[in-house]
């Protein structure tokens, strides 16, 4: 499952580079343009990571880090600071505004996507678990097999892989886009309403014997893994 980044740069051409050299390595991509925007997003979807720049329009970056440290839905969420301020001073406020890392422009694609990866790594070790879990589901990526209340669940390739997607992202509400680009990728050429013949099939796998439905519908929004609505 491809790892969201959501980007916040108001320089055009930087946000391209940032975005050709993400998706080639695996990333999906999300885009703000200023502060206020970046804000607006995190509300709607939780990235697994942000790349942030200081300089903002609307609302600085350091002001944006900030806010997602006192959020508690964004405590965790990895924050790596891109800007061209290169002092020692520069930094150490950007990492006492509870950035994870500091990048100074101009950087290395390959660098900064190394640091990328370890900062997710670092703050979100489950992603890399052989084993996920939510409520009584239960997934073993090894074997490739899914139980819930020990009972085993039988899914297709497609089901499990979405599956896998939502476990790895409790919570979060994504759209059929996002999904289509997360589980099928984005050169894929599905239809949307695919999205939904999959998500049948995994509510009816998952929800076999009369058991609580996890999947939540959201209208006009998505779908997210959610057992509040259990």
């Amino acid at each position: 499952m491809r790892p969201l980044v959501l980007v916040v740069e108001d320089e055009p051409a930087l946000v391209t580079l940032l975005r050709y050299n993400l998706e080639r390595e695996g990333f999906a991509v999300n885009e703000a343009h200023d502060g206020e925007e970046a804000l607006l997003q995190l509300r709607e979807s939780k990235p697994d990571a942000v790349l942030l720049d200081w300089m903002l329009p609307r609302i600085s970056g350091l002001e944006v880090c900030r806010q997602i440290r006192r959020a508690p839905a964004w405590r965790d969420l990895p924050v790596i600071m891109l800007t061209a301020r290169g002092e020692e001073g520069d930094r150490v406020r950007g990492l006492d505004s509870g950035a994870d890392d500091y990048v100074v422009k101009p950087f290395s694609p390959g660098e900064l996507i190394a640091r990328l990866r370890a900062v997710i790594r670092r703050v979100r070790p489950a992603t890399t678990a052989e084993t996920l879990r939510f409520a009584d589901i239960v997934m073993d990526l090894a074997a490739h097999r899914v139980v819930r209340a020990t009972a085993p669940v039988h899914l297709g390739p497609t089901e499990f892989r979405l599956l896998r997607f939502f476990l790895e992202r409790p919570g979060r509400v994504f759209s059929r886009e996002q999904l289509l680009d997360g589980v099928w990728g984005r050169e894929a050429e599905v239809e949307l309403r695919t999205v939904d013949v999959h998500i049948r099939r995994l509510r009816k796998a998952l929800n076999d014997s009369g058991r609580a439905d996890v999947i939540r519908t959201v209208r006009a929004a998505g779908y997210a893994l959610d057992a509040g609505e259990a």
